[in-house]
């Protein structure tokens, strides 16, 4: 079906993905024994968006959610919030500062990133809202934004041990 030399060529790579599969099951081992002795993993894999490695990243790379005396302080350090540039009483807000742990920030913004990409026939208060910011704004920005509101839910969650509320379902009453 194909030359011989690609053959040889897609039969080394296949070998290689092989071996690097194998390497990385003692990590999957790993990750999943910490999603199942973590509480904060758990109640943070609740998030739409938010995955075993995401609330891992989370747990782990946070020194101390109490050192954040605000969610928008939690969201500041992990670099989601927009940048200042206010001279003369106007204000002007830039892109995002892009401070802070550029891992987690990374994270967050690729599982906003899918929870925009499935909001569109959704009825619930957050997806009404990002349909609402996609109609006037870039999707990459709006990724953003909700990643900034993520970043603030998890700052409650933790700050006050609470589990996770999912937006509330819109109804519309038949007239």
């Amino acid at each position: 079906m194909f030359p011989a030399p690609l053959n040889e060529l897609l039969q080394l790579l296949l070998e290689r993905l092989d071996s690097i599969e194998s390497k990385l099951k003692p990590f999957d081992l790993m990750l999943s024994e910490h999603v199942k002795r973590s509480e904060n993993v758990q109640r943070l894999m609740q998030i739409e968006g938010i995955g075993p490695v995401t609330a891992s990243a989370i747990d782990c790379g946070i020194p101390s959610i109490q050192a954040f005396p605000s969610g928008r302080d939690f969201a500041a350090w992990l670099g989601l919030t927009p940048r200042q540039n206010s001279s003369g009483g106007k204000d002007k807000l830039g892109s995002i500062t892009k401070r802070g742990d550029s891992y987690l920030r990374t994270l967050l913004i690729h599982g906003a990133r899918t929870v925009v990409q499935y909001c569109t026939n959704k009825v619930d208060e957050r997806s009404l809202w990002l349909q609402s910011l996609l109609l006037r704004r870039h999707k990459n920005v709006v990724a953003v934004a909700l990643a900034n509101k993520m970043a603030r839910i998890i700052w409650a969650m933790l700050i006050k041990g609470e589990a996770y509320r999912p937006p509330r379902l819109i109804t519309v009453e038949p007239s």
